[in-house]
């Protein structure tokens, strides 16, 4: 995964949100997500964070992303 990749993936999920994916550790398998969207609104922090791993579930099952570290907020 590229970071553009991710945001771009980030972007189709949450058309409104203002993305950044950042490789932690230049392997393109450990990533930081920043994301703030409206879609958040009323939802947990455990919510937030299903949606938007689950934009990325194939490639965490896989192992292709081993590790999503996910900074939601709502805008």
């Amino acid at each position: 995964m590229t970071p553009e990749l991710m945001e771009s993936r980030l972007k189709e999920g949450f058309p409104d949100a203002d993305v950044m994916a950042i490789d932690l550790t230049g392997t393109s398998d450990h990533w930081e997500v920043r994301i703030a969207s409206s879609a958040f609104k009323g939802m947990s922090r455990i919510q937030q964070h299903k949606a938007v791993m689950g934009l990325f579930e194939k490639e965490l099952n896989s192992g292709q992303v081993h590790a999503l570290s996910i900074k939601a907020i709502v805008k």
